[in-house]
């Protein structure tokens, strides 16, 4: 406990001498830029009208290549920019700024940008050209920032294979009208320029071959929200297996979570997909089933009310269980 508080303290320190190399005059100006950036990033994604979003998006890019011109401007976090996705590389070496923009109810379109960090403070900005409506293999696609599948990333990982540095990304993309969609996507740097896509995603220990892929994509029915995370336990990304509704597979809309997961684990340099993460059967017959509290006369049973547990419910990883409360005995005064 006592280390966790020291790497912690360490930790905070860093940060905070990071923070300290934009001047109070530089700091204020960004929290001016920031107050300003708010209205039209709430203005993208919730006004009305289209012509207006467009407005919005056209003035916030413009304000915001403007902010992060100020020097050291990598270590200002833009908290308070809600409705813009803002993802620090784990190892701080960039951060990466995304959000979307509806274009009508069945065209919605990404934008986004890629900050390094400089030694000098100056401005490093790739920015990210949702190409995504004239590729025609997504997932078989390598491309730098001017070629990007577009997504609004939550979550990024960092792992390393042959001296090399990836970052993969986990994204969600608000496709069209009857379907959204669920990204995994590596990132990495040659000679500081950024590429996307790759050749990671392997289905080797598959019991059926299949070639590997670029990018691995989830696309589903509009209101269905599969669960694709990554799991710091097991060290994989998890989510969960599709399957169509209708039993139409061409027909990605018709997709629904069907209760099993699947998942990629980092292995010499690639994901290998995992089938199925989780095999536990329960056997028929033995399925759990609930104490009755109260008896057919409706009197409250002490005994199954205080002590017979229902039998723990199997969770997904990094959720924790949720002791039931026994109920406080009686006191006799």
């Amino acid at each position: 406990m006592k280390l966790f508080w020291i790497a912690l303290f360490c930790c905070g320190s860093i940060l905070s001498s990071s923070a300290q190399r934009i001047s109070t005059e530089d700091k204020k100006l960004l929290r001016q830029a920031e107050d300003s950036l708010k209205v039209y990033a709430r203005k993208i994604i919730l006004d009305n009208r289209a012509e207006n979003r467009f407005d919005a998006d056209s003035i916030f890019t413009r304000q915001l290549v403007k902010a992060l011109k100020t020097p050291y401007s990598f270590d200002y976090p833009f908290d308070s920019l809600q409705n813009i996705s803002r993802l620090y590389a784990p190892d701080s070496s960039f951060r990466i700024f995304t959000w979307h923009v509806v274009i009508h109810e069945n065209v919605v379109r990404q934008h986004g940008a890629i900050q390094m960090k400089t030694y000098d403070g100056s401005l490093k900005l790739y920015p990210l050209i949702d190409k995504s409506d004239v590729v025609l293999n997504l997932t078989d696609t390598t491309a730098n920032n001017k070629g990007w599948i577009g997504a609004i990333y939550y979550k990024m990982i960092q792992t390393r294979s042959s001296n090399q540095n990836y970052y993969t990304l986990l994204g969600y993309d608000e496709n069209n009208i009857r379907s959204n969609r669920k990204i995994i996507e590596v990132l990495h740097f040659t000679n500081d320029e950024p590429t996307f896509g790759g050749r990671f995603f392997s289905f080797e220990e598959d019991t059926v071959f299949k070639p590997s892929q670029s990018r691995y994509i989830m696309e589903y029915k509009k209101d269905a929200g599969p669960r694709l995370t990554y799991d710091e336990d097991l060290k994989m990304i998890v989510f969960e297996h599709l399957e169509s509704e209708t039993n139409e597979p061409k027909k990605k809309w018709t997709y629904v979570p069907d209760g099993d997961y699947e998942g990629f684990k980092w292995k010499n340099g690639k994901w290998i997909h995992v089938e199925k993460i989780f095999n536990q059967v329960t056997e028929l017959g033995k399925e759990p089933v609930p104490m009755p509290v109260k008896d057919a006369q409706g009197n409250t049973i002490e005994d199954n009310l205080k002590d017979n547990l229902a039998p723990p419910v199997e969770t997904m990883p990094n959720e924790k269980k949720i002791k039931p409360i026994k109920p406080k005995k009686k006191s006799n005064g």
